[in-house]
């Protein structure tokens, strides 16, 4: 099963298996891991399931489409170069991710 390592903005760690196809934000939302509001539900329309993705994970995600770079502009924290949205990162079998919540997303 695919794990993702949640680590919030005061540096607690929530591990949290996933499952395959899932994305990021849907493991977040059903496993109630704290940081993660998801207000559009997965729809690429809000950016509030925004995370820092540990750079040498970034390598195992397939490259950011431009809906979900347009849409990094719009986070409540300023992106980063290891900024993606969570809902469109999708869990497959052979993924380890390790991700950091911003302070906030609203």
């Amino acid at each position: 099963m695919p794990t993702v390592h949640f680590t919030d903005a005061e540096g607690a760690v929530r591990d949290v298996q996933g499952n395959p196809g899932d994305s990021v934000m849907e493991t977040a939302v059903r496993n109630g891991v704290p940081g993660i509001v998801a207000e559009c539900g997965g729809s690429l329309s809000c950016a509030t399931c925004h995370v820092f993705v540990r750079e040498d994970c970034l390598a195992q995600l397939p490259p950011m489409e431009d809906m979900e770079d347009e849409m990094l502009y719009g986070t409540a924290v300023d992106r980063e170069d290891n900024s993606r949205l969570s809902c469109q990162l999708r869990l497959t079998d052979e993924v380890e991710l390790f991700v950091t919540t911003p302070e906030t997303q609203v």
